[in-house]
């Protein structure tokens, strides 16, 4: 049975040890927690340039 969190036993319960067990975990962790806000920051700031030519 193929569970994407099994059971593990790790010296420091780590939050990082639980997401690198399945094998999107982590990409999904990644991509929610660095790649969306840049999206945001990009807009944000391109709004503001915009702004600030006219």
């Amino acid at each position: 049975m193929n569970a994407m969190f099994e059971p593990f036993v790790d010296v420091v319960p780590s939050f990082f040890g639980t997401l690198a067990q399945g094998p999107l975990t982590l990409t999904i962790f990644l991509h929610t927690v660095i790649i969306l806000p840049m999206f945001w920051i990009y807009k944000q700031e391109k709004a503001r340039l915009e702004q600030e030519g006219n």
